[in-house]
């Protein structure tokens, strides 16, 4: 059976309901051990979606990429614009102390590229990072946190890089004193998109999302020591040739949530082999389940509601969300 399912673009200041649909789920990836159905709900509908977070009330943050702005759900289904622009504000997350931390591109000329941090209090909006050894950053894309309050984030060229800068893909530590260390870069990692850390503390896990032939499409997972540094790196999961992970989260017993694939070609050396959907892995690599979305881009996933047992979905232009069996985490 085939559903089709039309979707209005609304203004921001339209009010969206949830529109249940009970999608049949099947798994198109001949790895999925797992056909059960889920009702995937559409929340809310915008321009191209990312980096879903959710906030201790249950408010849900993303951010749309085309528009240059953060988007907010509240729990009764209103939907507003928490800030326009938002420099290309990619990746959120709330750290320990719900704070709304953001991966920003920054807008070519005032706004440089860095990560703030927003206190939602006062609405005070502080820079944690912007440059590394006298360098500016490129395009930090996404963000996790260990249980010390220690901040992770990726960092690839983009598009507003000064000329004299060379592109470097890396991946950063802020420590709670501020400062920060590079603890990964090329060629340990070419193309670094997604990062999450384990429930535990003790592994780190990084997506590549190299398009071009060849390129590697895949996570990996390394040892994270107490002090934040990353040792042992070993693939996780392979997804060449098909399109890799974009963004994931994780759950408390530790299963990855990695939102992946394409339901069309796009144009690159990508391959439909890997469906467009939430693959679910184990701590040990193996699929577990796969949550087909019926829209391209998926870009990320985050946990909320009171019980941590809502995943948010972000694909194109919608926000997805669904029930899962284990709580998740914040991360």
């Amino acid at each position: 059976m085939r559903i089709i399912i039309d979707r209005l673009v609304l203004p921001i200041r339209s009010l969206v309901p949830a529109v249940i649909l009970l999608v049949s789920l099947f798994s198109a990836c001949s790895q999925s051990t797992s056909l059960t159905a889920r009702p995937l709900t559409v929340a809310a509908s915008v321009a191209f979606t990312e980096g879903p977070t959710v906030a201790e009330d249950g408010t849900v943050y993303f951010t749309d990429l085309d528009n240059s702005r953060i988007m907010r759900l509240s729990t009764d289904g209103s939907l507003s614009t928490f800030r326009q622009p938002s420099y290309r504000a990619n990746g959120l997350l709330f750290d320990s102390e719900w704070r709304l931390l953001a991966c920003e591109g920054g807008d070519g000329s005032a706004t440089l590229p860095r990560v703030t941090r927003t206190n939602m209090t006062t609405g005070a909006i502080e820079v944690i990072a912007d440059s590394y050894n006298g360098k500016q950053l490129h395009q930090p894309n996404d963000l996790t946190f260990d249980s010390k309050g220690r901040i992770y984030f990726t960092d690839r060229p983009g598009v507003h890089i000064k000329p004299e800068q060379t592109g470097v893909h890396a991946v950063y530590r802020i420590d709670t004193d501020g400062s920060i260390e590079r603890i990964l870069t090329e060629p340990e990692v070419m193309r670094p998109n997604g990062i999450v850390i384990s429930p535990d503390d003790q592994t780190l896990y990084v997506i590549e999302t190299e398009q071009s032939e060849g390129g590697p499409r895949l996570i990996q997972a390394y040892d994270l020591s107490s002090e934040g540094t990353v040792s042992d790196m070993r693939i996780f999961h392979d997804f060449y040739p098909g399109r890799s992970g974009d963004g994931m989260t994780i759950d408390s017993q530790g299963n990855l949530y990695v939102a992946a694939g394409l339901n069309q070609l796009r144009g690159t050396s990508e391959t439909l082999d890997t469906v467009a959907g939430i693959h679910i892995f184990s701590p040990s690599g193996e699929l577990l389940e796969h949550i087909p979305v019926p829209e391209d881009t998926i870009t990320n996933a985050a946990f909320g509601g009171p019980d941590l047992r809502t995943l948010y979905v972000t694909a194109g232009k919608t926000l997805f969300s669904f029930r899962t069996d284990i709580v998740g985490t914040r991360r």
